[in-house]
């Protein structure tokens, strides 16, 4: 009956070992399929680290999904060029900042992206700020065509240069002005964001 056990408990071991070794070429498996310096998001992967066109990298600031009636509608990232929770600290920087987004939902059209800016320009501007940024606002707002799931929107602020719209790789041009930069951040920033809870993603908290 000794000799029974100890076999059996000799066997139970081994397969211990062959299942960790297993779990363990799992997890370095995964991990190396994901490029380096990115985390992964919906089952997208978020880089570290961007550069601008002008050649300032940029760090990931915090990234999260922006959902809508129980509706993944985009995951939003925001980069740096020195990285900052503070949402105030992170509008009064002249620095290059980044907020990409790429979309999940099926379709974003035209009209409601349109509407959603105007929303978040509303519910973070003082009228004289929008008063005084209405014509940055409608050529902004020109620029943007329909999304689909797959699709990315990039939002470049580049020093003394302004912001640049890029819809899925192509430059679609840019707004001048830190001014209209600092209300466009705040629709996820500010006093009325999108979503509290993709604030402090944002923001890394």
């Amino acid at each position: 009956m000794n000799a029974w056990l100890e076999l059996n408990l000799k066997t139970w071991i081994q397969i211990g070992g062959i299942m960790r070794s297993v779990i363990l070429l799992s997890v370095c498996m995964l991990l190396f399929s994901l490029p380096a310096g990115a985390r992964e998001i919906a089952a997208v992967d978020v880089p570290e680290t961007v550069v601008q066109t002008n050649g300032t990298t940029l760090q990931l600031n915090g990234a999260g999904i922006r959902s809508k009636f129980f509706f993944k509608i985009y995951i939003a990232a925001l980069y740096l060029e020195k990285i900052s929770p503070d949402a105030a600290l992170v509008l009064e920087s002249d620095g290059g900042k980044r907020m990409a987004m790429h979309f999940l939902y099926d379709e974003v059209g035209k009209d409601d992206l349109v509407e959603a800016w105007n929303d978040g320009f509303a519910g973070n501007g003082s009228p004289a700020q929008l008063a005084d940024l209405s014509g940055q606002i409608a050529a902004f707002n020109a620029l943007f065509e329909t999304v689909k799931s797959g699709d990315s929107i990039i939002l470049d602020y580049i020093p003394g240069a302004g912001t640049s719209v890029t819809i899925r790789g192509e430059n679609k041009g840019s707004i001048a002005g830190k001014p209209f930069n600092d209300l466009l951040l705040s629709i996820w920033l500010g006093k009325e964001p999108v979503s509290g809870d993709l604030r402090d993603n944002l923001l890394g908290k």
